[in-house]
């Protein structure tokens, strides 16, 4: 759930779920509320298709226009949506891929938090993986894409581009952050997963990863450190400015 940066508006992203056997899919959306004084009122639902084919997981808000990027994790898209006044729009304004490579799933691949740039030019989404394979009698990552989709927002329309794709290095970063000033990056990665590496194998650990923000938006790997986190995950993260 994110509140608007005018305190106007409160979004619930719900994400469903996608189809099963037995079971159909359950379609997602974002829920609008109006926020005054504490409190939500009159909600309405942004769903384009019935929410079919939709499964929003996270967003983030241009700083100073009225447009929202929204993660898709069960399609890897990114969508723009553009507020007027105080309603969303109901249809995406853009949509984008998020993967280097779309036809080339290995597992389960899916989007993840996407950030804005505090100064507003540059839009960061996370692709995430980490299904894993039997192989000599041990549980390994089976491939995918753990890597940052880097977009410039075109100013006048907010349509995003894509200028990088980088690796996040590590396993499944399930979030990431970026300093109040807007030079680094921070991404968080849950869990140890054992990997391949020729015919042996090496564990890559939890870790937090810190990239420098260049003026062009492009993410530069800086060092990561490790995370010992047992038999837990490290769920969540954020910077905050002191």
């Amino acid at each position: 759930m994110r509140v608007r940066l005018d305190n106007g508006a409160v979004i619930l992203v719900t994400r469903g779920h996608d189809a099963a056997p037995g079971k159909p899919e359950e379609p997602g959306a974002l829920k609008v509320f109006a926020y005054r004084q504490g409190q939500l009122t009159k909600e309405t639902s942004v769903a384009p298709s019935g929410g079919y084919g939709f499964g929003p997981r996270h967003l983030d808000f241009h700083p100073t226009r009225p447009w929202i990027y929204v993660s898709l994790e069960r399609q890897n898209r990114l969508d723009m949506f553009e507020f007027s006044g105080d309603t969303l729009s109901s249809a995406r304004v853009f949509r984008k891929d998020t993967l280097a490579e779309p036809g080339n799933l290995r597992g389960r691949q899916i989007a993840g938090t996407v950030h804005v740039h505090p100064n507003g030019c540059f839009v960061y989404a996370v692709n995430r993986a980490s299904t894993t394979i039997g192989f000599e009698g041990k549980q390994v990552f089976a491939g995918g894409e753990n890597n940052f989709a880097v977009y410039s927002i075109d100013q006048a329309t907010g349509e995003p581009s894509l200028v990088q794709h980088v690796d996040t290095h590590g396993i499944h970063c399930r979030t990431f952050h970026i300093d109040p000033s807007g030079r680094l990056l921070v991404a968080a990665h849950i869990m140890p997963l054992q990997v391949r590496d020729g015919s042996a194998l090496r564990t890559v650990p939890a870790s937090l990863a810190v990239f420098r923000i260049a003026g062009d938006g492009r993410l530069d790997f800086v060092r990561k450190y490790d995370v010992e986190v047992g038999d837990k995950t490290m769920f969540w993260m954020g910077m905050v400015a002191f």
